[in-house]
């Protein structure tokens, strides 16, 4: 593996240790990418779920999240990566494969997938950058008539009989 030569880069590569981390369910790993400043206070945004304030309960989220899923994988698309100074911010799509328990012991569940915009944003801590924020939206499906059809073209909304 090459060795991250730019800002962006290194920010990329700890933007991608952040999503491994979960895949491993490894909190340890997880402790030490998100920033530990007592004057800085940490934030985390699951998709459905309120605000988590603080170091404590986010990784505590983290942690609840990986005990209850027996196996996720997220697939990372639209990367994109600003670097301000010793702040970053990612955008990127997460692309979640996940599966829960099974009737039958030692089995996976079904596998259910799942996307997800999110924002991460990082703060340099000497070489290393660290996670400050998350934020995790739904991507929410549209029905297929919806895709055809704007609501200024539906019956009683602009039309005539709706004017």
């Amino acid at each position: 593996m090459s060795t991250a030569r730019t800002d962006s880069e290194r920010v990329e590569l700890a933007n991608t240790a952040l999503y491994e981390a979960v895949e491993r369910g490894d909190t340890v790993a997880m402790g030490q990418l998100w920033l530990d400043d007592p004057g800085t206070e940490v934030s985390c945004v699951h998709p459905g779920w309120p605000v988590l304030r603080g170091r404590s309960e986010v990784l505590r989220s983290y942690a609840l999240i990986m005990a209850s899923t027996d196996y996720i994988q997220f697939f990372l698309t639209d990367v994109e990566v600003a670097v301000a100074g010793d702040t970053a911010l990612v955008t990127c799509t997460e692309n979640i494969l996940s599966g829960g328990p099974s009737e039958s012991e030692g089995e996976l569940g079904p596998l259910v997938g799942q996307l997800v915009v999110a924002t991460n944003t990082f703060r340099r801590v000497g070489a290393e950058w660290k996670v400050w924020s998350h934020h995790g939206s739904p991507v929410l499906a549209g029905r297929e008539d919806e895709d055809e059809e704007g609501p200024e073209d539906r019956e009683g909304t602009n039309g005539p009989e709706g004017a």
